[in-house]
């Protein structure tokens, strides 16, 4: 990959990669971390990318630095009394966007990073198994499942009202 295909994959890609990223941590401080320490990894190996694959291999490296960072989360335990549940909602869930991002939020990280990668993102299967390393067939099983979890979340009226 050459310099200019680096400032090329930089420049069409950015937004798509940190879209995806923060739709799967919902925190924009970790998500911008990721998304630049993946094309820092890419500007390092930049020598061994072909650069018509320059876009896959940047998905690929940002989905598995967004599972260290959800995995290492996962280890951190909050209190009881600073836990999302324990918050005190003032006024009802109405919005559709987080309606939407609270049913993406029941999903664990695997199926919600296929449903973003898919629907949001508009990849196609098999370049969704080659981002995250699972068989085409097993990227269209944990779709399927995800979309009946979701479906299932969002037709109940108290989680829509």
């Amino acid at each position: 990959m050459t310099e200019k295909e680096y400032n090329q994959c930089v420049t069409e890609y950015a937004d798509n990669v940190y879209r995806f990223i923060l739709k799967s941590l919902r925190h924009k401080e970790d998500a911008r971390d990721v998304v630049q320490s993946a094309f820092e990894k890419m500007w390092i190996h930049r020598a061994n990318i072909d650069g018509a694959k320059s876009k896959e291999y940047l998905f690929t490296v940002a989905y598995h630095q967004m599972i260290d960072v959800l995995r290492k989360a996962k280890r951190v335990t909050l209190k009881d009394e600073f836990k999302e549940e324990a918050r005190i909602h003032d006024r009802p869930l109405n919005n559709a966007r987080q309606v939407l991002e609270k049913a993406l939020a029941q999903l664990n990280e695997t199926q919600r990073s296929l449903v973003l990668l898919k629907d949001y993102e508009g990849y196609s299967y098999e370049e969704i198994g080659q981002i995250t390393g699972l068989s085409e067939s097993q990227v269209k099983v944990y779709l399927h499942r995800a979309r009946v979890q979701l479906k299932n979340y969002l037709v109940r009226p108290e989680n829509v009202l």
